[in-house]
Protein backbone atom coordinates (compact mmCIF):
# COMPACT_ATOMS: atom_id res chain seq x y z
CA UNK A 1 0.00 0.00 0.00
CA UNK A 2 3.15 2.48 0.77
CA UNK A 3 4.36 1.72 -2.58
CA UNK A 4 1.01 2.15 -3.92
CA UNK A 5 0.62 5.96 -1.99
CA UNK A 6 4.31 6.70 -3.33
CA UNK A 7 3.77 6.37 -6.82
CA UNK A 8 0.54 8.18 -7.07
CA UNK A 9 2.03 10.94 -5.37
CA UNK A 10 4.81 10.86 -7.96
CA UNK A 11 2.29 10.97 -10.96
CA UNK A 12 0.44 14.01 -9.31
CA UNK A 13 3.96 16.62 -8.69
CA UNK A 14 4.96 14.83 -12.80
CA UNK A 15 0.84 16.30 -13.49
CA UNK A 16 1.65 19.42 -12.00
CA UNK A 17 5.32 19.74 -13.86
CA UNK A 18 3.41 19.36 -17.22
CA UNK A 19 3.57 23.17 -18.95
CA UNK A 20 1.40 23.91 -22.16
CA UNK A 21 3.53 25.11 -24.79
CA UNK A 22 2.67 28.54 -26.05
CA UNK A 23 1.52 28.82 -29.91
CA UNK A 24 4.19 31.58 -31.09
CA UNK A 25 3.08 30.56 -34.58
CA UNK A 26 2.44 33.85 -36.81
CA UNK A 27 -0.67 34.87 -36.66
CA UNK A 28 -2.51 35.82 -40.39
CA UNK A 29 -3.13 39.48 -41.23
CA UNK A 30 -6.47 40.34 -40.95
CA UNK A 31 -9.21 43.33 -40.84
CA UNK A 32 -9.42 42.87 -36.83
CA UNK A 33 -5.42 43.54 -36.98
CA UNK A 34 -4.75 46.51 -35.86
CA UNK A 35 -1.20 48.55 -34.60
CA UNK A 36 0.00 48.18 -30.91
CA UNK A 37 0.93 51.78 -30.97
CA UNK A 38 -1.37 54.07 -33.06
CA UNK A 39 -4.69 51.19 -32.42
CA UNK A 40 -5.16 51.56 -36.66
CA UNK A 41 -6.36 48.72 -38.97
CA UNK A 42 -3.17 47.42 -40.39
CA UNK A 43 -4.34 46.89 -43.86
CA UNK A 44 -4.97 50.41 -44.29
CA UNK A 45 -1.26 51.10 -44.30
CA UNK A 46 1.66 50.52 -46.79
CA UNK A 47 4.91 48.49 -45.86
CA UNK A 48 5.83 45.63 -44.18
CA UNK A 49 4.17 44.72 -41.02
CA UNK A 50 5.92 42.67 -37.66
CA UNK A 51 4.33 40.94 -34.78
CA UNK A 52 5.45 39.79 -31.43
CA UNK A 53 4.26 37.13 -29.22
CA UNK A 54 4.37 37.92 -25.31
CA UNK A 55 4.81 34.92 -22.92
CA UNK A 56 1.43 34.69 -21.45
CA UNK A 57 -0.53 36.20 -24.29
CA UNK A 58 -1.25 32.80 -26.41
CA UNK A 59 -2.88 33.42 -29.98
CA UNK A 60 -2.64 37.28 -29.05
CA UNK A 61 0.34 39.01 -31.08
CA UNK A 62 1.21 42.88 -30.95
CA UNK A 63 0.93 43.90 -34.18
CA UNK A 64 2.95 46.87 -35.19
CA UNK A 65 2.32 49.19 -38.36
CA UNK A 66 5.82 49.26 -39.44
CA UNK A 67 9.05 46.76 -38.89
CA UNK A 68 10.94 49.83 -37.36
CA UNK A 69 8.71 49.91 -34.31
CA UNK A 70 8.51 45.99 -33.49
CA UNK A 71 12.87 46.76 -33.24
CA UNK A 72 12.11 49.54 -31.28
CA UNK A 73 9.46 47.91 -29.50
CA UNK A 74 12.01 44.84 -29.01
CA UNK A 75 14.70 47.21 -27.65
CA UNK A 76 13.22 49.70 -25.27
CA UNK A 77 14.97 49.89 -21.77
CA UNK A 78 11.25 50.33 -20.41
CA UNK A 79 10.14 46.55 -22.37
CA UNK A 80 9.52 44.24 -19.33
CA UNK A 81 7.33 41.32 -21.09
CA UNK A 82 9.43 38.37 -22.15
CA UNK A 83 9.02 37.89 -26.16
CA UNK A 84 8.56 34.55 -27.54
CA UNK A 85 8.97 35.54 -31.49
CA UNK A 86 8.93 38.10 -33.38
CA UNK A 87 7.71 38.09 -37.16
CA UNK A 88 8.15 40.09 -40.54
CA UNK A 89 6.67 40.27 -43.61
CA UNK A 90 9.09 38.97 -46.30
CA UNK A 91 8.99 41.71 -48.80
CA UNK A 92 10.81 39.56 -51.09
CA UNK A 93 7.96 36.56 -51.54
CA UNK A 94 5.74 36.61 -54.63
CA UNK A 95 2.99 38.69 -54.20
CA UNK A 96 4.49 41.02 -51.67
CA UNK A 97 4.17 44.82 -52.46
CA UNK A 98 4.64 47.75 -50.75
CA UNK A 99 0.74 48.80 -50.64
CA UNK A 100 0.11 45.29 -49.56
CA UNK A 101 2.83 43.35 -47.97
CA UNK A 102 1.19 40.20 -47.80
CA UNK A 103 -0.85 38.38 -44.58
CA UNK A 104 1.17 35.19 -44.43
CA UNK A 105 4.52 35.88 -45.98
CA UNK A 106 5.78 35.80 -42.26
CA UNK A 107 9.45 34.82 -41.19
CA UNK A 108 10.82 34.68 -38.10
CA UNK A 109 13.03 38.67 -37.64
CA UNK A 110 16.17 36.78 -36.63
CA UNK A 111 16.28 34.99 -39.77
CA UNK A 112 15.54 38.17 -42.45
CA UNK A 113 18.37 40.26 -43.76
CA UNK A 114 17.07 43.97 -43.52
CA UNK A 115 17.04 47.08 -45.49
CA UNK A 116 18.41 49.83 -43.29
CA UNK A 117 18.51 53.26 -44.10
CA UNK A 118 16.89 53.42 -47.28
CA UNK A 119 14.70 56.34 -49.26
CA UNK A 120 11.51 54.13 -48.11
CA UNK A 121 9.11 55.05 -45.40
CA UNK A 122 6.53 52.61 -43.66
CA UNK A 123 3.03 52.69 -42.87
CA UNK A 124 3.11 55.31 -40.19
CA UNK A 125 5.32 57.83 -42.29
CA UNK A 126 8.52 56.95 -40.70
CA UNK A 127 11.78 55.45 -42.77
CA UNK A 128 11.24 51.95 -43.20
CA UNK A 129 13.44 48.97 -42.04
CA UNK A 130 12.60 46.56 -44.49
CA UNK A 131 12.53 42.46 -44.04
CA UNK A 132 13.71 39.98 -46.60
CA UNK A 133 14.32 36.47 -46.12
CA UNK A 134 16.70 36.59 -49.51
CA UNK A 135 19.88 38.07 -49.08
CA UNK A 136 19.91 38.79 -52.84
CA UNK A 137 16.59 40.19 -52.79
CA UNK A 138 17.64 42.62 -50.20
CA UNK A 139 20.76 43.68 -51.82
CA UNK A 140 18.44 44.73 -55.04
CA UNK A 141 16.09 46.58 -52.90
CA UNK A 142 18.72 48.50 -51.45
CA UNK A 143 20.40 49.23 -54.57
CA UNK A 144 17.04 50.34 -55.82
CA UNK A 145 16.26 52.34 -52.66
CA UNK A 146 19.31 53.02 -50.64
CA UNK A 147 20.16 51.46 -47.22
CA UNK A 148 22.25 48.69 -46.44
CA UNK A 149 21.80 45.34 -45.65
CA UNK A 150 21.95 44.18 -42.11
CA UNK A 151 20.96 41.51 -39.94
CA UNK A 152 18.37 42.11 -36.81
CA UNK A 153 21.48 42.32 -34.18
CA UNK A 154 23.25 44.68 -35.93
CA UNK A 155 20.59 47.19 -36.71
CA UNK A 156 21.93 49.92 -34.46
CA UNK A 157 19.29 51.60 -31.91
CA UNK A 158 19.70 55.22 -33.48
CA UNK A 159 17.83 53.27 -36.67
CA UNK A 160 14.88 52.72 -34.16
CA UNK A 161 15.16 54.60 -31.19
CA UNK A 162 16.25 58.07 -32.57
CA UNK A 163 13.48 60.72 -33.02
CA UNK A 164 12.23 60.69 -36.55
CA UNK A 165 11.81 64.13 -38.23
CA UNK A 166 9.76 64.07 -41.42
CA UNK A 167 9.87 66.34 -44.25
CA UNK A 168 7.04 68.43 -43.29
CA UNK A 169 7.48 68.70 -39.79
CA UNK A 170 8.49 72.42 -38.36
CA UNK A 171 11.62 72.15 -35.69
CA UNK A 172 10.85 73.77 -32.34
CA UNK A 173 12.41 77.20 -33.18
CA UNK A 174 9.76 77.74 -36.22
CA UNK A 175 7.02 76.93 -33.56
CA UNK A 176 8.89 79.37 -30.73
CA UNK A 177 8.81 81.91 -33.43
CA UNK A 178 4.65 81.69 -34.23
CA UNK A 179 3.67 81.03 -30.62
CA UNK A 180 5.57 84.36 -30.23
CA UNK A 181 3.66 85.89 -33.47
CA UNK A 182 0.20 84.54 -32.09
CA UNK A 183 1.20 85.99 -28.84
CA UNK A 184 2.04 89.69 -30.13
CA UNK A 185 -0.73 89.10 -32.79
CA UNK A 186 -3.72 88.67 -30.04
CA UNK A 187 -1.49 90.44 -26.63
CA UNK A 188 -1.94 93.80 -28.45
Amino acid sequence: MRHFSCIIALMALTACQDTVQQDTSAVPLSEDSVGHYCQMNLLEHDGPKAQAHLEGLPGAPLFFSQVRDAVAFLRMPEQNHAIMAIWVNDMGAAGAKWDAPGATNWIEADQAFYVVGGHVVGGMGAPEIVPFLDAGKAASFAGANGGEVMRLADIPDSAVLAPVVLDNDTTDTDFEKRLRALSREFGE
